[in-house]
């Protein structure tokens, strides 16, 4: 491994800093010699290799968070990045004192390709995006549809999913399925501790709802650093077989498509639940008027506590999912909690069958924006169709309108 830094007339192998940046190239799970890697941010700039088993590790002189760039040039013939467009990823050393950065890699595709062809690989990978997002957005729409309350600390539930995941999968090396039951009983667990410890106590109090709101957005600080404290601020790889699938001109890996069917399993067995099952129907009467099913005999406080669980195992399966294609680390739910929310409003607040075409609306839109706008700007193209849609729609697609005063 060799490292060179601008600020530094020599380069060494032995790190001059406690603050280090680190990470592993792999190809099919063998480390890459010769990979350039290039550091920059706060002032600093720097350059490291990796060594025969694909490792890296540059020291940085100040906490802060950096941009770690690969170079595409120095990766071998026919060997590319698994996610082309994500040359850049960043290291947070903020709060912690060593930071990985992974670039997993695969088969090389940066050919030119017919218009019809990128179209057919944006819109798959929309659906698989959409798919992962609706999972989670279900329980922020559910949440909000029974209780009133927009919760900001569900995005470290899907954090749980997804590092969960990885200590039980790729640290304790139990079996993938054995994990992913494990982790998504947890998450029912923290959304059953929630509404018990927090939410249940503040709505006896009658607090409103904004206040609540910013409760639930301190308890999202908490829970990030807690779950910074025990898993550190690396990024975690999930390893599991990532072998090339040809579908025409869309190459993906079992893994996501193994995702996509698990997604949509599970938003068809919500959809089964809300509207053939008693207590599924007890929910839309709850999220619909809480006092007039109350007055029916519905147990108003027992509904919102299985929403809430439902909500935690729900997110934490999305958080399994979202770790097993694009890695983990304790930031994985909030990067992905404000188009969560984008989700929830277009399709229509307090609605699940909104929140799931809201999601895949969001989805479409953020990969298909990148045939058009470079891939940087492909979450705010999102969020400008979530603008023009509520001017043009205030309740969101399937949302109901509502009458005031």
């Amino acid at each position: 491994m060799a490292a060179v830094a601008d600020e530094t007339p020599a380069p060494t192998d032995e790190p001059t800093s406690s603050l280090v940046i680190k990470g592993k190239v792999k190809n099919e799970g063998v480390g890459v010699e010769g990979i350039i890697l290039k550091v920059s941010g706060n002032g600093f700039s720097g350059e490291a290799s990796t060594d025969a088993e694909g490792n890296w590790t540059l020291s940085v002189p100040t906490k802060g968070i950096y941009d770690v760039e690969i170079q595409l040039d120095s990766l071998p013939e026919g060997v590319g990045l698994r996610d082309p467009e994500t040359t850049v990823r960043q290291a947070d050393l903020s709060m912690v004192e060593s930071a990985s950065v992974l670039f997993p890699l695969g088969v090389d595709t940066r050919v030119e390709q017919a218009f019809g062809d990128q179209l057919a690989i944006r819109l798959f990978a929309g659906l698989n995006l959409g798919l992962l997002l609706a999972i989670a957005a279900i329980g922020i729409s559910l949440i909000f549809g029974t209780t009133g309350l927009n919760n900001f600390a569900h995005g470290e539930m899907v954090t749980v999913g997804a590092l969960f995941t990885w200590l039980f999968y790729t640290v304790l090396g139990w079996p993938l399925l054995v994990s992913a039951a494990v982790t998504i009983l947890i998450g029912a667990f923290v959304g059953w501790g929630q509404n018990a410890a927090i939410w249940r106590p503040l709505r006896k109090r009658r607090l409103g709802l904004n206040q609540m709101m910013i409760v639930s957005i301190g308890f999202a600080i908490v829970a990030r650093y807690i779950l910074l404290l025990f898993f550190d601020g690396d990024t975690k790889g999930i390893g599991t077989d990532n072998n090339i699938i040809e579908i025409g001109p869309i190459k993906t890996t079992a893994t996501s498509l193994t995702s996509m069917a698990v997604a949509a399993v599970a938003l068809a067995a919500v959809a089964i639940f809300l509207t053939r099952t008693r207590l599924g129907k007890a929910t839309r009467a709850v999220s619909d008027n809480s006092s007039l099913a109350a007055s029916t005999g519905i147990d108003v406080e027992n509904i919102i506590r299985i929403v809430w669980i439902m909500a935690g195992a729900l997110t934490a399966l999305a958080g399994i999912l979202y770790g097993l294609q694009f890695q983990a680390n304790w930031l994985t739910g909030f990067q992905i909690l404000l188009l969560l929310f984008a989700a929830v409003t277009l399709g229509g607040l307090g609605t699940a069958l909104g929140a799931t075409v809201g999601a895949l609306i969001i989805g479409m839109v953020v990969e298909l924006s990148t045939l058009v706008l470079p891939a940087d700007l492909k979450y705010a193209a999102s969020l400008l169709i979530l603008i023009v849609v509520l001017m043009v729609r205030p309740q969101g697609v399937l949302g109901k309108k509502q009458r005031i005063g």
